[in-house]
């Protein structure tokens, strides 16, 4: 595993390995297991972000679960716009079944505060959030994520996932941006 990356025009350095969030996954997954024990919920994945982290999530449960995508928009370089825009729609019922929202990484709150109001209105049985990353300070809303990975600082990250202008999601472990 490399110490230190560049993408695009920026240096960045290891953070979070490979290991160190897989072991992380896993207690996550135990616990929603035994959450929804006896239930199927619907895992909804926000991408593209969330893409590696939903599939280790959703391997890593043991139960029977389905899983869906949305595709959610808001970031542009290396800050947010602001502006939330949904590219991808959901297409899978939810009415009366226990939903479990899958997030990348949650900084303003922003995606969230837009998203759970509309996912509300179509009656699930229960909505629950699961974050692989938290920036706290970042927070501009509360938020309640009943199953969080990691809380991180205000710092751009990279890998697992998560990308600069579309490079770095192949990355196995998550790298921020080197302070100058």
């Amino acid at each position: 595993m490399k110490r230190e990356i560049s993408v695009h025009d920026h240096r960045f350095e290891l953070y979070l390995s490979e290991q160190q969030i897989q072991a992380r996954v896993a207690e996550m997954g135990r616990q929603i297991s035994l959450d929804y024990a006896g239930k199927r919920p619907v895992f909804l994945a926000i991408l593209n972000g969330a893409f590696m982290f939903a599939a280790d999530l959703v391997r890593s449960c043991d139960l029977d679960c389905e899983l869906a995508f949305i595709k959610i928009s808001s970031y542009r370089g290396l800050a947010s716009t602001g502006k939330i825009e949904t590219v991808l729609g959901l297409n899978v019922p939810v009415e009366n079944r226990d939903l479990i929202i899958v997030e990348d990484i949650i900084d303003s709150g922003n995606t969230m505060r837009a998203l759970l109001p509309d996912l509300q209105k179509l009656g699930p049985a229960s909505v629950a959030l699961a974050a692989l990353l938290l920036k706290p300070e970042c927070l501009q809303y509360p938020i309640n994520i009943e199953y969080l990975g990691f809380q991180i600082p205000d710092r751009f990250v990279v890998g697992y996932g998560l990308d600069y202008d579309g490079l770095g999601r192949n990355l196995p472990s998550i790298y921020q941006l080197r302070q100058s």
